[in-house]
């Protein structure tokens, strides 16, 4: 049986280890200066060399031909067991993710103390997944970690050296921690391009750029794909074979769906994503390579240095700079990053992804706020500004917000639920003077920028629905509509964000909903707004009557968790709002949010 890429062309040499110099020249000049550290912790995403590194510094350590260079000579009866993983009488590799328990640490602890075979050799300790390792056995380790045996080394790897933080943190002070980088593509197609050529075996430039793409920085993930690709047939690598091997979606598909967005043709996203549907493709990698696709567009418009693409792409996307705003694009990449959590766990694929492309169809009906206050009368400014100004808890002190901020018109993509009181729609006529501060009712402007008229839709009683038996699947399926109610019906910025980061877990023929939350903070939040929460469900579901609040911290997420992005946007805005009596009397009347 033939070894895979990934193991056959493992790096024998610290010169080999692609992208990682700056931890394998201090590793080589630490062994020739005689300056070796007893203990290592090596850091970085998976498939980046944290192992491979490990392993050359035992080879180099027990290597039976010393080099005046230091390297290993990968050839000799201890290089090549070292090399292979296989059993060798000093160096041991443990996986703490199978290892992971106090009796496996005082087990290691009491084999520490054991000599090593040779007079010139070292006994070498490679944990890997050492995050795994549980708190009372990094505590056995402690000791013998702060002073170990003569000539024993101890090298840690890890993807995740905030949980050894959370878990053991006297332990990294004694340790020399190296964090590895990430491998980018252009490296990554080198390295195949040599790989391949040691082979035997061409490829197209396309299909390499689209492995390396897809390896997402880990070198060992890009041989394993190139495994996977050749297992189809022999012969040369092409860019439909890579894309038939990882089930990729071909660039004309997202080409297509990006001249819907361009053209405005909301009423063909259906089409094209059915369509992609019946192709049996992965969404949640549809829109990763599409947002791949937004940001390659962001990055042609603004005259930046182009993204490594493909030809077709190189050729296409300068085309459509005239079509896309820097801003739109911004917009849409920032939609993107709001939903992307929401796809790859909701059992609605195909709808979130229609929805996504229909907003981007439609930003269109998206207008600057700056527009919209040089729209208002003169009047109505110093009218608002002075009915703020009374209001109390009001600062009239403050400055006019200077950052550029968008005002969407939410009538267009708000959930199911009725519609608040207070909306007002932006379409293109003069803006209505009027003597009095802006109200919640006031005449649609026609003229904002050059943004198209929009209709204008006039306050009236919300027809009454049918309410939906309450159901937890429901409850967790409407759960992203409920939250836009709470916050288009109330304006509860922090509540609603906070509403995002809950989980819906379970109901009861009493009428209870069981929310689920991360953080003491986002609870005490909801339960202060029950009362919003419970009025939201209700307009949707049938016999709501108590929401009940529950904290789940995860094991060793105990530390305080930082505010979120949503939750610092929220502060922003009040902050803003308080600054300006302006803004403060626009944001009222026109139903506005920051966006940017």
């Amino acid at each position: 049986m033939s070894l895979a890429l990934a193991r056959k062309y493992r790096p024998r040499r610290f010169a080999d280890v692609a992208v990682q110099s700056h931890v394998a020249n201090t590793l080589r000049n630490a062994i020739a200066g005689d300056r070796l550290g007893h203990a290592y912790l090596f850091c970085g995403p998976r498939g980046t060399g944290k192992t491979t590194l490990a392993r050359v510094l035992a080879m180099a350590l027990n290597c039976e031909r010393k080099r005046p260079d230091h390297e290993p000579c990968g050839e000799c009866p201890s290089c090549t067991r070292i090399w292979s993983g296989s059993t060798s009488l000093d160096v041991v590799e443990i996986d703490a993710a199978s290892n992971r328990g106090v009796d496996d640490a005082r087990e290691l602890r009491e084999r520490a103390m054991y000599a090593p075979s040779g007079n010139d050799t070292y006994k070498i300790y490679i944990v890997d997944e050492a995050h795994m390792l549980t708190r009372e056995a990094w505590n056995t380790l402690l000791k013998i970690l702060e002073e170990p045996p003569p000539r024993v080394i101890f090298v840690f790897a890890t993807t995740e050296p905030n949980k050894i933080q959370q878990a053991a943190a006297p332990v990294l002070s004694r340790l020399q921690r190296f964090d590895l980088k990430r491998i980018g593509p252009a490296d990554v197609r080198t390295r195949l391009i040599a790989v391949l050529a040691t082979e035997g075996i061409e490829a197209q430039p396309d299909a390499l750029g689209m492995l390396a793409r897809a390896a997402d920085g880990s070198m060992r993930d890009a041989l394993s794909l190139t495994d996977q690709v050749l297992s189809l047939g022999g012969g040369m690598i092409t860019a439909e074979r890579v894309r038939e091997a990882l089930g990729l979606v071909h660039e004309d598909e997202h080409l297509a769906l990006l001249d819907i967005i361009a053209e405005r043709r909301a009423g063909d996203v259906f089409a094209a994503v059915g369509r992609l549907a019946d192709m049996g493709v992965d969404f949640a990698i549809l829109l990763g390579d599409f947002a791949s696709l937004l940001r390659a567009q962001l990055a042609i418009v603004l005259g930046g240095t182009m993204p490594d693409l493909s030809d077709r792409l190189k050729d296409e996307l300068p085309r459509r700079t005239k079509v896309f705003s820097a801003g739109d694009l911004l917009r849409m990449l920032n939609l993107v990053s709001e939903v992307e959590p929401h796809l790859r766990r909701s059992a609605q694929q195909q709808m979130l992804f229609e929805m996504l492309l229909v907003r981007f169809a439609l930003l269109d009906r998206t207008v600057d706020l700056e527009s919209v206050l040089r729209g208002l009368p003169d009047d109505t400014r110093g009218a608002g500004a002075a009915g703020s100004s009374s209001s109390a808890g009001r600062s009239s002190s403050g400055a006019t917000a200077g950052a550029p901020m968008r005002a969407s018109a939410r009538a267009l993509f708000a959930s199911p639920a009725p519609p608040a009181p207070a909306r007002v729609s932006i379409s293109a006529s003069p803006v209505a003077s009027s003597p009095t501060p802006p109200s919640r009712r006031m005449a649609p402007p026609s003229s904002v920028g050059d943004a198209p008229a929009v209709p204008a839709v006039a306050d009236r009683p919300a027809a009454k629905q049918a309410l939906v038996p309450l159901d937890i699947n429901r409850v967790a399926e409407h759960w992203d509509a409920i939250i836009d109610s709470v916050n288009a019906d109330h304006r509860a910025l922090l509540l609603s964000s906070t509403l995002a980061h809950a989980t819906p877990t379970a109901v009861t023929a009493a009428g209870s909903v069981t929310l689920t939350v991360e953080s003491e903070s986002h609870a005490e939040i909801i339960a202060g707004g029950e009362a919003l929460i419970i009025g939201a469900l209700r307009r949707r579901f049938d016999g709501v009557h108590k929401v009940i609040v529950r904290t789940v911290i995860p094991e060793g997420d105990r530390a305080p968790r930082r505010l979120n992005e949503t939750a610092v946007k929220a502060d922003r805005m009040a902050t803003l709002r308080k600054q300006s009596p302006l803004l403060d009397a626009a944001v009222d009347a026109l139903d506005l949010e920051l966006l940017d």
